[in-house]
């Protein structure tokens, strides 16, 4: 058993390869031995993560993820027999006995024989003690209207402030899509830290849409099996991304060049959104391209001839791009591009060879047509790369849906996207999941709730740029911008504001 380390890739395993792999699993090991496993492995998680518990309640729904709970009980009250002091351990079991699985039913006997107690609803509980979630697992799909389930999970919600341990999974959510069921939406109060030690394999949901706030810290027991012997994983948990040595003998033009096309002038609607595109060309200077030029979208002349706080930023205007190379240039397109991107777009998708598609850009695509033709025939040339990175509500009206189709099943969206339009897709958000043809999808570990402020976008996508210009390509460009733009917010101080700009400006090269 180990805690969950994203500093490497991880395999996922969705519902039905989980299932898959267990069984194949129960063929090649005596019958009761992985059950067994997984109760061992709760019970040794939980004694390490409230070694002075005066109360462990156990709450065990009638299935395979109530059993896991009984036999956690059953070997934390043997454990219990041999100290001075130790913890009560209490198990209240939920649903109707006569529909016990046979797992169940017999770790329920192991239970009663070792001398658990059981109790209809938990006793006062601390803040040093821990109460375990073991009601429903993979099995959330086919008992979501069983009346037993909301009320067992009122009680675990009124044990804060204890520690609370899920067993496989929180229940309710959804091991493919990462989205609780409305009878699990009530939520514990934010003071009680939240574990879950995933049995087997580690689940797609676990890591995107609820999946992270309703996990809290994650672990893993693969109960002694290697999944990958029986199975294809689903999708993968990206890694920490390989940082390149830099060479002496290098000069500006082996780092790559970026392009920035967007930052609306005021004067052309009066809604000036020049910043987006400064943050964009920021954030792909500070991430190490060689050289940067943003081109301001407007008025002619109503431009700054260059940015005084950062004049290595190359300023140009729209009526230079004729003459820009771009096969030799990675274009981001769409900061703050607002109604004036529009023009440029068919220009920039018939000839950009390395294209990050965001905001505006997307927008305007979106609703337009010839340009989603254009978009999508780009795959049709070996030389061309395309990035898009939405917002959920931006890939929405991308693949005509709505924003709650979107975030049902973040991985089938992002599938879409990929799909629809043949390019490498980036659905921002929790869990932020990358997609492209022929490439089984990512799903980022790194970010957190301070990112959701103005600007973001914007420093991701011109990281996004940089890494395209280094020549990685469009999947692993994505899916290392991703990386690193969260991991720069889970490291940033708690005591400091997190902008957009100081975002940009705390990058660093490859």
């Amino acid at each position: 058993m180990h805690r969950t380390s994203f500093a490497h890739p991880l395999p996922l395993f969705g519902i039905g390869t989980s299932r898959r792999v267990e069984r194949a699993a129960l063929s090649a090991v005596p019958s009761g031995t992985l059950v067994r496993r997984a109760g061992s492995a709760i019970a040794r998680l939980a004694s390490a993560l409230a070694p002075h518990a005066r109360t462990v309640w156990i709450a065990c729904g009638p299935g395979n993820n109530g059993a896991d709970g009984l036999e956690a009980a059953a070997a934390l009250q043997t454990a219990v027999l041999r100290q001075v002091g130790a913890a009560h351990i209490l198990v209240s079991l939920f649903g109707p006995e006569d529909r016990l699985s046979p797992d169940a039913r017999l770790a329920l006997d192991r239970a009663r024989t070792a001398g658990v107690r059981f109790a209809d609803a938990p006793p006062e509980m601390t803040a040093q003690d821990l109460c375990i979630d073991a009601l429903l697992g993979l099995g959330a799909r086919t008992t979501p209207g069983a009346d037993w389930v909301a009320p067992a999970l009122a009680q675990l919600d009124a044990c804060a402030p204890a520690l609370r341990l899920a067993v496989d999974l929180p229940t309710g959510l959804d091991a493919d899509t990462g989205v609780l069921a409305a009878f699990a939406r009530a939520r514990a109060p934010a003071a009680q830290q939240r574990h879950t030690l995933s049995l087997l394999t580690h689940k797609p949901g676990l890591f995107t849409a609820d999946g992270r706030d309703a996990a809290g810290m994650l672990w893993l027991d693969d109960l002694g099996i290697d999944p990958a012997l029986f199975a294809t994983p689903d999708a993968w948990l990206t890694g920490r991304p390989r940082r390149r040595a830099m060479l002496h003998a290098s000069h500006k033009g082996v780092h790559g060049d970026v392009l920035v096309v967007g930052g609306e002038h005021i004067d052309s609607r009066g809604q000036g959104m020049t910043g987006a595109a400064i943050l964009a060309g920021t954030a792909a200077l500070h991430a190490g391209a060689g050289r940067v030029l943003v081109c301001l979208l407007g008025p002619q002349g109503s431009s700054p001839a260059f940015d005084a706080m950062q004049p290595e930023l190359m300023l140009r205007t729209s009526d230079t791009l004729a003459a820009t190379d771009l096969a030799r240039t990675a274009v981001v397109c769409g900061c703050g591009g607002g109604k004036e991107v529009v023009p440029q777009l068919p220009h920039l998708l018939g000839e950009a060879s390395r294209l990050v598609l965001d905001a505006d850009a997307l927008n305007a695509i979106a609703a337009n047509r010839a340009l989603r033709e254009m978009l999508e025939n780009r795959a049709a040339c070996a030389d061309r790369h395309t990035i898009l990175t939405p917002h959920p509500l931006e890939a929405a009206r991308l693949l005509d849906r709505d924003t709650a189709t979107i975030q049902a099943d973040r991985l089938a969206a992002a599938h879409a996207l990929a799909t629809r339009y043949r390019c490498t897709a980036v659905l921002k958000g929790s869990g932020t999941v990358v997609s492209a043809p022929g490439q089984i999808p990512s799903v980022n570990p790194t970010g957190n709730g301070r990112l959701a402020t103005a600007g973001t976008g914007d420093v991701l996508a011109g990281l996004a740029g940089a890494r395209l210009a280094s020549g990685l390509s469009a999947f692993d460009a994505a899916t290392a911008a991703v990386y690193e733009h969260g991991d720069l917010a889970d490291r940033w101080p708690a005591d400091r504001a997190l902008t957009a700009s100081a975002l940009a400006r705390g990058l660093r090269p490859a």
